[in-house]
């Protein structure tokens, strides 16, 4: 059988060789701490987990949804009210399975084959499948240690400009742990206005940020509602990753133009977890500021830890991701992926693997315990690599 021509937009999976290591390694007895993969390991709070069991006992419940129900409608309200003092109406509001199946579908709702897509590079690699998958073809826009890894629109030639339809927007970042600024903002919405470019921001990461920072939303900012959506999740501010409970909110135009894809495809979000989302939304956020200390506590075990055997790696400003530049005796952040596992049982992620720009870096993920990090970092230093960069 001849299959899609589709699919050589794609690139292989690139984690399956590191996969196999590591189980090879265990198998032999050796210690694996597993840092590559974003998943939290925070649990589900008690009255979320209730709300999803209640409903599922409840027959009615079983059958399909069909849409978002009002009180999930309501709560998110009140939420982006209460939290980021953003007023929005139920026609605002899309939900999803989760940030990615969103990102990865927006793209047909809003553009056709061959239309230019800013992305910023590096970045999360379901921005540019979404972008293939629609046939756009991606610009790249940097992030670059010089610009402490924030968007910087000068740099996007004004032809291009011209011609994108829109522009992806991702703080604070994965892989990077940059996060936006009152004037980074400022200057995205202006650009947006003057190209007549759309702003898709992807807002995971927003009770995920360090130091004393608060994190807020786009759509808080002067002028962004008539230029932007952005996405909200509930997988990483409240360890519902598995539940794929995400929003496409902002603009309704947009909005209305993304619900009709969705319509095509689905049959709306399972009832109960449509309760334990209204849940979650509803409830108290100590926990969620709790779990962001928990957080940097892990952040300054890794970086700190890191940079005291000698290796220069910054702290990340929020995200539960660092980056870390690798060694430059190394070819590629693939080699050094593979010999940082082979010697020390360290898992991360190859910085290729998010693009153009992602080379000679690896990102490292918070999801282990403080004590377990501080573990890693020691077999990291017991394991004879130089980490001058």
């Amino acid at each position: 059988m001849e299959f899609s021509k589709r699919l050589d937009r794609f690139q292989d999976e690139i984690f399956a060789a590191l996969q196999k290591k590591s189980s090879e390694l265990e198998q032999q007895g050796k210690t694996i701490y597993n840092m590559y993969i974003g998943t939290p390991d925070f649990p589900v709070e008690e009255h979320i987990r209730k709300a999803l069991v209640e409903a599922a006992e409840v027959p009615e419940n079983w059958k399909y949804s069909l849409r978002d129900i009002p009180e999930l409608q309501d709560s998110l309200i009140d939420y982006y009210q209460s939290r980021f003092g953003v007023t929005i109406r139920p026609e605002m509001i899309q939900s999803c399975f989760g940030s990615q199946e969103g990102i990865g579908h927006i793209g047909l709702a809003l553009i056709d084959e061959g239309d230019t897509v800013l992305l910023p590079t590096p970045c999360y690699p379901v921005f540019i499948a979404g972008v293939k998958l629609a046939g756009g073809e991606p610009y790249y826009y940097p992030l670059s240690k010089e610009t402490n890894f924030l968007p910087d629109v000068s740099t996007i030639p004004e032809e291009v400009a011209r011609k994108a339809k829109f522009m992806i927007v991702s703080l604070p970042a994965n892989p990077l742990g940059s996060v936006g600024t009152p004037e980074v903002y400022k200057e995205i919405i202006e650009f947006a206005k003057k190209y007549d470019i759309l702003i898709v921001h992807d807002n995971a990461y927003s009770d995920i940020i360090f130091d004393g920072v608060k994190g807020g939303s786009f759509l808080a900012y002067e002028g962004a509602m008539d230029v932007g959506v952005e996405f909200f999740s509930l997988s990483k501010s409240f360890n519902m990753t598995g539940a794929r409970v995400s929003f496409l909110i902002g603009r309704q135009d947009v909005v209305a133009a993304f619900r009709k894809i969705r319509s095509q495809i689905d049959f709306g979000m399972f009832l109960p977890i449509q309760y334990a989302a209204i849940a979650a939304l509803r409830g108290s956020l100590d926990g969620v500021k709790e779990q962001c200390l928990n957080y940097q506590e892990r952040r300054d075990a890794l970086c700190g830890g890191l940079r005291s055997i000698g290796w220069d790696v910054p702290d990340s400003k929020g995200s539960m991701f660092v980056w870390a530049p690798i060694p430059e005796s190394y070819s590629s952040s693939m080699d050094f992926c593979m010999d940082l596992l082979y010697k020390s049982g360290v898992m991360c992620t190859p910085g290729a693997s998010f693009g153009p720009l992602g080379e000679r870096y690896v990102r490292f993920a918070l999801v282990l315990p403080k004590e377990e990090i501080e573990k890693a970092v020691q077999a990291i230093a017991e394991s004879g690599i130089q980490y001058k960069v």
